[in-house]
């Protein structure tokens, strides 16, 4: 029963939290206007008016017919998760069946295999979808068969939305499944059954997957998390009318508050039963420890409130001192770790990518201030012959091709980089920072029960598209009204930066903080407290050295995150900094970007430009796959790094590999009889060497 009453406040507290999203877009609108109202005001105006008032649950068609809210929604849901579970099936099966297959590979076959399944991870879903259409359309082309529908018209397409979708699940989940089966592999009890004569593969299939596919559960959160933003986006791609479609096409309050709703509300049922149903699997594991915590506890505080040598330790413990807190010590700190990890390869390359970027970018934007290429008529060098209109393709008169406006897509990649990798950086370091330090307070701060809290609200940002709620906070933001944009360049900037940061803190935050409490528990930890060393101390001497790697981990991924979220809010014309849209009704320009930042150009391929056969817009692409190629580069090398210095050595500097080789040259002396001398003694009894 405390469990039930537990889950109904989680859901209701998740409920509050999507109504009170769901009036952001409306305020924002309003709030300049004389007839505008304040944040709290426009909520309960919207609680009171519409959402408890059945008749105001009600869809407008076209601002004219209006239907019943679910009469429209439910049918586009239900196709929408058609298409969800599809791709969670098809992945899961073949992650299945590919981890199985793997399992018992040579290790000389299975590390290629890895590195493929990460060079795939780090193409976007976008970049997917708009490949495999591309493919479809030049078979059709080619042959006149058709693979399956590129998009949805009189009939649902399915194959395609489902193969792009199911490819993240697949991919992912291979990769747990094949590192907790290795790790599985190692333990005491596999080993016991082979020494029995059994063979790996009943070990594989009774055991070792009955005992990860618990905890292979958990991930699962994080995949369908992905595959909830990457839907918003897919279902775009494919001209999908599901609940994106109809999200899009009326954006009030009530749709919003609906259509979130409809998301949250299974995912977050099936996930609390099948989390209930493991912990009461799991009961006596955890009784167990449990009861060496309590033990382990009661001997720390026995140690913390009695005399060693004489000290009472507890009175012993050394207060922080402000006066030591310096910039230049982190700073120090921070440029040695740096020169340390440029000694790696993987590193290296990854960080001069970014160096050079934006460096290149800053100085062509000095130099030329922004100027971009502009052609709508490319003629012959008589100046009458007219070879070809905008868009223009590679490589006349552009080497990288035009966009449908004329102006050149390189000249606005160039100009682009630096507002594109820069604030993309800056918003993961933002995440990664500010989660941590609240992770402290988390940690250090909160107990054991209000820690639990806190994780189970977290929990349910789970349940919610990222990508969707950033569409939802930024709509009235990014895009103009009648008068122009509401806020200026600058403001636009600092709001987006900070909504795509609060969205993902408090996911940063409770993930660093378990990760805080996993350090303390170590018995080094545990001895300095004993020593009477203080949280400050402890922190910053021993926990915070060994959270750097998984900081830069996280980090890494905060990045592609990033990145992900310019791209799928590019699609619906959403581009950081703003959108500028044309007024004109009769020769309306396509939107386009104040800073020609890559999310702008993305926009470009969304608008049926592979369709219509202009295929260099496939380059707008590359930057996304090279920058994120770039990061996934600088954590492999951070890892490699750490693992060298715990003693995981992956190669050996040229000196030593050197001094090796002339080692194993060298020829071991043979031992012979001659080597030997024989040690008699004379007739007087004295000691005689007699030599060989």
């Amino acid at each position: 029963m405390r469990k039930f009453v537990k889950i109904i406040i989680y859901y209701l507290l998740g409920t509050i939290a999507i109504l009170a999203l769901s009036v952001f877009p409306k305020y924002f609108r309003m709030r300049d206007l004389p007839e505008g109202e304040g944040y709290f005001s426009t909520l309960l105006s919207f609680l009171s008016k519409e959402f408890f008032q059945k008749e105001e649950w009600v869809y407008s068609l076209n601002g004219v017919d209006k239907k019943p809210i679910l009469d429209v929604l439910w049918p586009a849901f239900i196709y929408s998760m058609e298409i969800l579970f599809g791709a969670i099936l098809l992945g899961c099966f073949v992650a299945f069946v590919l981890s199985i297959l793997s399992f018992f590979l040579p290790k000389f076959l299975l590390q290629p295999i890895k590195r493929f399944l990460d060079l795939i991870e780090s193409v976007p879903d976008i970049i997917i979808a708009t490949l495999l259409q591309a493919l479809v359309i030049f078979i059709f082309a080619q042959t006149g068969i058709e693979i399956f529908a590129v998009a949805s018209y009189s009939e649902k397409a399915y194959a395609g939305p489902i193969i792009t979708l199911a490819i993240l699940p697949a991919i992912s989940l291979f990769k747990i499944l094949i590192l907790m089966m290795e790790e599985e592999y190692l333990k005491v009890y596999v080993t016991f059954a082979r020494s029995k004569g059994i063979r790996n593969f009943p070990i594989l299939w009774k055991h070792i997957l009955r005992n990860i596919i618990p905890v292979s559960f958990h991930h699962m959160k994080i995949i369908i998390w992905g595959l909830l933003s990457s839907q918003f986006i897919i279902e775009r791609l494919f001209n999908v009318h599901g609940f994106t479609y109809f999200l899009v096409e009326n954006f009030t309050p009530m749709t919003i508050a609906v259509s979130l709703l409809l998301i949250f509300t299974p995912f977050f049922i099936l996930f609390q039963v099948v989390e209930i149903w493991i912990q009461e699997e799991q009961e006596k594991a955890r009784e167990v420890k449990k009861d060496s915590w309590k033990q382990k506890m009661s001997f720390s505080n026995f140690l913390l409130s009695s005399k060693v040598f004489g000290i009472n330790l507890r009175d012993g413990v050394r207060s922080f001192s402000w006066d030591k807190l310096s910039l230049i010590r982190p700073l120090t700190w921070m440029g040695k770790t740096f020169a340390l990890h440029m000694k790696n390869w993987k590193f290296a390359i990854g960080s001069l990518f970014f160096i050079v970027v934006i460096g290149y970018s800053i100085i062509y934007s000095v130099t030329t201030d922004n100027h971009v290429d502009q052609m709508r008529l490319f003629y012959a060098e008589d100046g009458v012959t007219l070879i070809s209109a905008m868009p223009f393709a590679p490589t006349e008169p552009f080497f990288f091709g035009s966009d449908r406006l004329g102006y050149s897509l390189f000249d606005q990649i160039v100009i682009g980089a630096k507002y594109t990798l820069f604030f993309a950086l800056l918003i993961a370091c933002f995440r990664v920072v500010v989660g941590l330090l609240l992770a402290v307070i988390y940690s250090f701060y909160l107990k054991q029960p209000a820690q639990q809290w806190v994780a189970k609200m977290v929990d349910s940002i789970h349940f919610m598209p990222l990508s969707l709620i950033a569409y939802i906070l930024l709509s009235p933001i990014l895009l103009p009204g009648f008068d122009g944009f509401s806020y200026s360049f600058w403001e636009r900037v600092f709001l987006e930066t900070m909504i795509l940061t609060l969205l993902v803190v408090p996911l940063t935050t409770v993930l660093l903080g378990k990760e805080i409490n996993r350090v303390s528990d170590y018995e080094f930890i545990a001895s300095a407290k004993v020593m009477g060393g203080g949280k400050f101390q402890i922190f910053t001497r021993h926990i915070l050295p060994h959270l750097g790697p998984r900081l830069t981990i996280l980090f890494g991924q905060q990045f592609i995150q990033v990145l992900l979220i310019f791209m799928h809010l590019g699609i619906f014309d959403y581009f950081f900094g703003g959108t500028k849209l044309s007024m004109d009704p009769m020769f309306a320009d396509p939107p386009q970007s104040s800073t020609y930042e890559w999310s702008g150009l993305i926009g470009q391929v969304g608008r049926g430009a592979i369709g219509s056969g202009q295929y260099w817009y496939l380059y707008i692409l590359v930057p996304f796959i090279f920058a994120i190629f770039a990061m996934q580069l600088i954590v492999q090398g951070v890892k490699e790094v750490q693992q060298v210095k715990v003693g995981v050595i992956f190669k050996l500097p040229s000196f030593r590999k050197k001094k090796q080789s002339i080692q194993s040259k060298e020829v071991a002396p043979m031992i012979t009889k001659e080597s030997f001398t024989q040690i008699g003694r004379d007739a007087n009894g004295n000691q005689a060497i007699t030599p060989p």
